[in-house]
């Protein structure tokens, strides 16, 4: 029965992020053709090369299968990984789904997200501010798009893997985990008691659960 509530607890968060009010940001425009961190590795703007407008994180994850996988996993090419993004307003994402799997319901405060399958299918969803939810099947060749800021997710419910490729309109468009924020970040007990009509022990449960570890 607890499983049941602590499941409950989470699909109930998606309806208090999607706010009417919240507000989102983009990408500031920029005044230069492209943005040369400074001192990037020792080179000179002037004498960049078209190194740096190349990425090749990805070529690890091209690779379909997943031996021995069993949790989501995510590839990211933002502007952290790729510096040559910065003021470009362009962001992908390589999204791994062994069977069974899931993305948890998430945001992405800055961009809206174009998902892509490349292999196996996926079943999605968003809710919008007014607390609706709209969801879809999608096969290999499909795309969804989630609109910017709104609570969604993407959950493989069958027994083979599934590659998706996400693309942003932002060159860091954030992630903010719905389950991990509200239950994650030490918000009082007793606050997330009452928010969810709940009792402490099952709030315990999911910190718990949730609460990422201490930094090393």
């Amino acid at each position: 029965m607890a499983s049941i509530n602590s499941y409950s607890l989470v699909l109930v968060v998606v309806a208090l992020v999607t706010a009417p009010h919240a507000m989102v940001a983009g990408d500031p425009d920029i005044l230069t053709d492209f943005v040369v961190p400074d001192n990037f590795y020792g080179i000179a703007p002037m004498n960049i090369t078209g190194d740096f407008f190349t990425y090749t994180g990805f070529r690890a994850t091209m690779n379909m299968t997943m031996p021995g996988a069993q949790n989501f996993t995510v590839t990211k090419a933002s502007m952290t990984e790729f510096p040559a993004l910065n003021g470009q307003s362009v962001s992908y994402a390589m999204l791994k789904f062994p069977s069974e799997s899931i993305n948890p319901p998430h945001t992405h405060p800055r961009a809206a997200e174009l998902l892509l399958v490349l292999h196996g299918a996926l079943s999605v969803g968003f809710v919008d501010t007014a607390g609706k939810l709209y969801t879809q099947d999608l096969a290999a060749g499909d795309m969804f798009i989630f609109p910017k800021g709104l609570v969604h997710y993407q959950s493989n419910p069958g027994q083979s893997p599934a590659v998706a490729l996400s693309a942003f309109g932002s060159a860091a468009a954030g992630t903010v985990s719905v389950p991990v924020t509200v239950f994650g970040t030490g918000v009082d007990d007793a606050v997330l008691a009452k928010s969810f009509k709940t009792d402490l022990p099952t709030v315990q449960k999911l910190k718990a659960a949730l609460t990422p570890p201490p930094k090393k």
